[in-house]
């Protein structure tokens, strides 16, 4: 028997990712209590059953987290025979490595409670970074959320900048092999031609960065900004105001994780980014004219019936 739980941080994309399995959401009540805490109750027989529990770690981050690790237990109390984390957005996954003396490698932590809880099996969505796979001990897949991005974007050029040249764009030095990957499968052959930002990140200062210069030719093309994450917006704007400044003739973003700041939306509508494309991982607030959603829940589903094959 197949059971498919969500948590409360994207019911829509748990929906969708059901319908397309056709399997009903599995019956579930979370609580929350004045004083922040949250309980989970699993409200039908999940005895025996394979039970996957689809929940982004998304902000605010912590409930989120905690709520996915109390269905774990809840699960397991009530006789679950495996247990699946799907986590469209890995939180913390940015926090991969020791970037100034004393921090903590958080994503590592996260990890081992995640196996530790119970989960036999964990999924998510363009994970930051992918030498991170290597941490778990328990199966683990990462699906590639720039697959549905690609159809969409050439649709869009087809329809807007037919028979313009397009160059694929990588914001920073460490988003290279994520930026190659994208053009190879975008132009359908390897090798193809990018361009790469030099940023120089503030480490002792939250989302600030600045793009130094730009190697690549952009010159009378179409920039495409590919990148992971969007928080501040601030490291796509300062890319692609360096891409226009070095010729380029439009800028366009695609991006998996729309994990935005409070600040973002004013960021993003007054850039001169002509349109930034997101997958749904995570549920926006609110309506930002300059970002284009394209739901991931295809590609979950897909996960889910291979794991089950």
């Amino acid at each position: 028997m197949i059971k498919l739980f969500s948590g409360s941080a994207n019911p829509k994309l748990s929906q969708e990712v059901a319908s397309i399995l056709n399997l009903p959401l599995s019956s579930s009540k979370i609580t929350r209590f004045a004083n922040s805490e949250v309980k989970v109750t699993i409200q039908e027989k999940v005895k025996e059953s394979t039970c996957f529990v689809i929940q982004p770690t998304s902000n605010p981050t912590d409930t989120h987290l905690m709520e996915l690790l109390f269905f774990a237990d809840a699960l397991k109390r009530n006789g679950a025979k495996k247990i699946i984390a799907v986590i469209p957005y890995f939180g913390y996954a940015r926090q991969n490595r020791e970037h100034l003396p004393g921090e903590s490698v958080s994503v590592n932590v996260v990890i081992r409670i995640l196996e530790y809880v119970g989960f036999d099996a964990i999924f998510a969505v363009t994970l930051h970074d992918e030498a991170t796979e290597g941490v778990f001990s328990v199966p683990f897949k990462n699906i590639d959320g720039f697959l549905v991005l690609h159809k969409k974007i050439s649709s869009y050029l087809s329809n807007h900048f037919k028979n313009e040249a397009v160059i694929i764009v990588s914001p920073d030095q460490g988003g290279v092999e994520r930026a190659q990957n994208f053009a190879d499968s975008f132009f359908h052959q390897k090798n193809v031609e990018i361009a790469v930002v030099e940023k120089k990140r503030n480490l002792e200062k939250i989302h600030q960065s600045k793009a130094l210069n730009l190697f690549g030719n952009v010159k009378n093309k179409i920039a495409i900004i590919v990148d992971d994450i969007i928080t501040s917006g601030q490291t796509l704007v300062n890319a692609a105001d360096l891409c226009l400044k070095k010729g380029a003739k439009k800028v366009i973003a695609a991006v998996v994780h729309p994990d935005l700041s409070p600040s973002a939306k004013e960021t993003i509508e007054k850039s001169p980014i002509e349109k930034i494309f997101v997958t749904n991982t995570i549920q926006l607030k609110e309506k930002i004219d300059k970002i284009e959603v394209v739901s991931c829940a295809s590609l979950i589903a897909n996960a889910i019936k291979e794991y089950l094959s």
